[in-house]
């Protein structure tokens, strides 16, 4: 049943349903949540999408945007350090050891795939920079594509960094329009083996929905701390159209997923109540203006 609105109207009270639409909006538990249309980056619906909290791991699709922008080799080996190991303490269990040499394209599969929380400053080194510029890179970053409510501290998401629903969504549709970072996004699992071939690590993805394949998912990242909470950023297609969806603040590890799947069949549905069209437009013009603020190019 819907919610009935009480309202007074000259000293006398009056009983309104809200629209018939209002029942058909997917009920989600995340603390924050949005789905954007990943052609133009407008708002189909949203959750408290504006409110800053912390974004766990989901940090590190922006650890590999800059090390794209940075030009880092991805054929090249790097080796796993003390320096990654104490940057990763109090993360999930590692499978990456120090003193192994492992390709770069290797770590990203092992970050972005798994979390991996010694792969964000090995891949920050493979391009360049140690920690603390990876992290001032990933601040440029976010300042290029005007998201100014994101804030980094961190390469792995372990400690501080924050940001929105609606600007993690908007990364996350920059990200995916880097082919080798949609590639990797997309895999469901990876066999990761280090140069003298002593260990061999077989990874697969914490993307649920993209394994499930209920739907028809492109790729995405998940997070969790203390803080945080569960998070989970994802874009999916639906028929011809993509959209982006950041679900950030679940109590519980599964949340994120259901609240993807209600949001999905909503979007199945044909979205009663959406903000916008649930049609692709004919002509797609980009909201966040990306284009003059430095969009990520692979190199």
């Amino acid at each position: 049943m819907r919610n009935l609105a009480v309202w007074v109207v000259l000293g006398v009270s009056v009983i309104v349903a809200p629209p018939a639409w209002a029942d058909d909006l997917p009920e989600v538990k995340s603390r924050s949540a949005i789905a954007i249309d990943a052609a133009t980056g407008a708002e189909i619906w949203g959750k408290d999408a504006d409110e800053i909290r912390p974004i766990a791991s989901t940090t590190k699709i922006f650890v590999a945007m800059a090390i794209r922008h940075k030009g880092i080799d991805l054929d090249g080996w790097t080796e796993i350090t003390r320096s990654d190991a104490r940057y990763a303490a109090g993360g999930a269990r590692t499978r990456l050891d120090v003193g192994q040499k492992f390709r770069n394209r290797d770590l990203l599969r092992a970050m972005l795939l798994a979390s991996d929380n010694r792969a964000p400053t090995a891949l920050g080194r493979a391009a360049g920079m140690d920690p603390d510029e990876l992290v001032a890179e990933m601040n440029k970053l976010a300042r290029r594509l005007s998201l100014k409510r994101t804030r980094f501290t961190d390469p792995s998401g372990l400690r501080g960094n924050v940001s929105t629903a609606r600007e993690m969504a908007l990364a996350l549709r920059v990200a995916l329009e880097d082919d080798v970072l949609r590639s990797v996004m997309r895999e469901e699992e990876a066999d990761v083996v280090s140069k003298d071939r002593y260990a061999k690590i077989h990874y697969g993805t914490t993307n649920q929905p993209l394994v499930a394949k209920r739907y028809d998912v492109i790729g995405g990242k998940t997070g969790y701390t203390r803080p945080a909470g569960y998070c989970f950023i994802t874009a999916a297609r639906f028929e011809q159209r993509e959209v982006v969806m950041a679900f950030l603040g679940a109590q519980e590890k599964l949340t994120r997923f259901g609240d993807f799947n209600r949001v999905a069949a909503w979007l199945d549905r044909g979205a009663p109540g959406a903000k916008v069209s649930t049609k692709r437009p004919k002509r797609a013009t980009p909201r966040l203006d990306v284009e003059a603020r430095g969009r990520v190019a692979a190199p």
